[in-house]
């Protein structure tokens, strides 16, 4: 039995390895069938030998069973999207910022290909992969590790005993998205209209087998977390370490030392994508130094160390037949282009995005035109601009109407504004945007409370604002067309379940102009309740960061506004939660951060609890928010750097005192 044991680890450690060759290297040193010959070994030995199976044994890459559904994996560090840049210009405007909050002009550039795929995150613990998740909205994500154990350029296990965390982007090469619309034709199914469509349905696949068939492969493009006693000190540092570890890292990654050799890799990548085996839309360039990435922290959504700066999108060519008017929640007439379908970038689109009538005017777009357009950012199809040279005299200029087109009411433009706006604060265009709005997921997540459904409750009167939702009844609903016992009965469990979002969740609900979900999360940091919110001057609110003065006056004014105050009034009456949890405590040390450098008379880490159990934080090298370095016996380069820096330095006892 110990050699067959050892036969077993010897198989896996082959196959591993010359998985690790074919998959990451492209480089294999034996032919298919040499291989095959090695797996069908191994396996044959696992199931006369059932024990001798192990978590990162190259036959558990297929054959798990389907699943049922999909699990939650709530993330530990949040997998937040980017901000995008679409020119040099709008490059040098974050690079502005960034140097602005650094307070540096000089710090190296990390250049990466993007790649246009599915962003998961793997998780081992031990060396071994034993998670592995979807992005998902950036704080959880759905459980897909079956799958992911699938590709084979993800190794199952690493030389490695700690526990840490991975991140890359999963994608389907354009020969692997070739072969499977093939096979999709064969089988008379339809094929899928890009490869970022296609690796996302692959990963969603509740059988695993299917997913193992779809040519997958990934880039590793970040280490997330890591509990390693000595963390790489940058993230180019850390693209080395995961490469080797066995991570496929994409091998034009480069670092730069100024904003000009980023544009020279993005102007190459612009002209030689088309000779990539993958898609990629643009290229992403993160601050590479991780102390400079915690100095400039995240806003709700997106990290302020990194961007996406993004090639000139895929174009087209169509016929604009008409000029429409949405209108939306805060009465903006938003006009957008109704166009004679066409294909951009895998995507038919019928419609796109015309901005406001200053943006039609300056572009000289007219009805009729033959007109360029594209997928702004990949995803938002826009108007670039007509074809003037295929006019015909037949086009027509586009004039925006002078009242409401829904409501009938007077339109107006006020000095300084871009938008045109509908003054009827009833306007039934309005209801519907503001109650869409309301029941989002990034308010108060309603389910089943689609536009539809929206829709038909305003018309039939049973609802006049969002606050109407939680006084609807079952015979109400059951009397609508298309609603059915059990639908109706998951609609008000649902709404039941909206009364306990989170305060900052129905302040963003409300749809206060400007005030997006950050704001949301801010403002109710800083109000203990919506009543005391409401009561809020404007100089009180224009104190609070990233609230300025137009902000503040949004705040004020909605809250002025009578019908806004009796909609939060019938929130009250519903029990919807309008505070915090709970006011937080301020703790001694919140808003100081710690850096160590030398031995204490305890261990370091007892160190570090203290200061996080006090609301401190805690530095791995000195940066602008450190605020103390703790000196201990034989300090290294960070006392000098200290000093240099006139940053505060204490001793041990000192450091006791303030920690309590």
């Amino acid at each position: 039995m110990e050699e067959v044991r050892k036969r077993a680890e010897e198989l896996r450690s082959l196959l591993n390895y010359h998985n690790y060759r074919y998959y990451v290297l492209d480089s294999p040193e034996i032919s298919d069938s040499e291989y095959d010959k090695l797996f069908r070994e191994l396996k044959d030995l696992e199931q006369k030998y059932p024990e001798l199976i192990t978590p990162d044994s190259p036959t558990r890459r297929v054959g798990a069973p389907p699943l049922k559904e999909f699990g939650i994996v709530r993330h530990r560090l949040p997998l937040l999207s980017l901000d995008n840049a679409f020119s040099y210009e709008e490059l040098l405007a974050w690079r502005k910022r960034v140097v602005g909050i650094l307070k540096k002009e000089e710090f190296d550039l990390v250049c990466e290909l993007k790649m246009d795929g599915v962003a998961v995150a793997l998780i081992y613990e031990g060396g071994l992969l034993t998670r592995g998740a979807t992005r998902g909205d950036g704080w959880e994500g759905e459980d897909i590790t079956q799958n992911l154990r699938t590709v084979r350029s993800i190794p199952l296990s690493v030389k490695d005993g700690s526990s840490f965390e991975v991140r890359g982007e999963v994608f389907l090469p354009r020969e692997g998205f070739k072969k499977l619309n093939e096979e999709r034709e064969r089988e008379g199914l339809p094929g899928f209209a890009n490869p970022r469509n296609a690796a996302a349905g692959s990963l969603r696949q509740l059988d695993p087998g299917v997913t193992a068939h779809r040519f997958l492969d990934i880039y590793t493009y970040a280490l997330g977390w890591s509990e390693r006693e000595t963390p790489p000190p940058d993230h180019f540092s850390a693209l080395a370490l995961l490469e080797s570890r066995g991570f496929k890292i994409n091998p034009y990654n480069i670092l730069c030392s100024s904003i000009e050799e980023v544009e020279k890799f993005h102007q190459r990548w612009k002209e030689e994508r088309k000779n990539l085996p993958y898609e990629t839309d643009g290229i992403v360039v993160k601050v590479n130094r991780f102390d400079f990435q915690d100095a400039l922290g995240s806003t709700g959504h997106e990290p302020r160390w990194s961007i996406a700066y993004k090639f000139p999108s895929k174009e087209a060519v169509t016929r604009l037949l008409d000029i429409g008017i949405n209108v939306g929640r805060t009465g903006n007439l938003n006009p957008y282009a109704i166009l004679e379908p066409v294909s951009v970038g895998g995507v038919v689109i019928g419609s796109a995005g015309l901005h406001n009538e200053d943006y039609i005017r300056a572009k000289d777009i007219k009805i009729g035109d033959r007109v360029a357009v594209h997928r702004a950012g990949e995803v938002i199809p826009e108007v670039i601009g007509p074809i003037v040279s295929e006019r015909r005299g037949g086009e027509r200029e586009f004039a925006m109407p002078q009242t409401c087109p829904v409501c009938g009411a007077k339109v107006v433009r006020l000095p300084g504004e871009a938008m045109h706006r509908c003054t009827n604060a009833a306007c039934p265009a309005q209801a519907l945007e503001r109650v869409k709005h309301f029941v989002s997921r990034g308010g108060m997540d309603i389910e089943g409370m689609g536009e539809k459904l929206c829709a038909h409750l305003l018309r039939e009167g049973l609802i006049k604002n969002a606050s109407d939702i939680y006084f609807l009844s079952k015979e109400d609903l059951l009397n609508l067309e298309r609603m059915g016992e059990k639908s109706v009965q998951n609609l008000l469990l649902s709404v039941e379940e909206s009364k306990g979002r989170p305060f900052q969740k129905v302040i963003f609900a409300l749809g206060i102009p400007q005030v997006g979900e950050e704001t949301a999360e801010i403002l109710a940091h800083e109000f203990e309740n919506m009543d005391e919110l409401a009561l809020a001057a404007p100089e009180e609110l224009s104190l609070i960061p990233t609230i300025g003065p137009k902000v503040a006056g949004e705040i004020v004014s909605f809250f002025r506004n009578e019908g806004n105050l009796k909609l939060i009034q019938k929130l009250k009456e519903a029990k919807v939660k309008l505070s915090q949890e709970e006011r937080r405590i301020t703790l001694p040390l919140e808003g100081k951060e710690f850096v160590f450098s030398g031995e204490l008379s305890f261990p370091r880490k007892e160190a570090e609890e203290k200061v996080k159990a006090q609301g401190g934080r805690v530095g791995s090298s000195l940066t602008s928010r450190t605020t103390y370095l703790v000196q201990g016996k034989s300090p290294g380069s960070k006392l000098r750097r200290a000093q240099e820096e006139d940053i505060t330095i204490i001793d041990e006892q000192e450091f006791l005192r303030l920690s309590g």
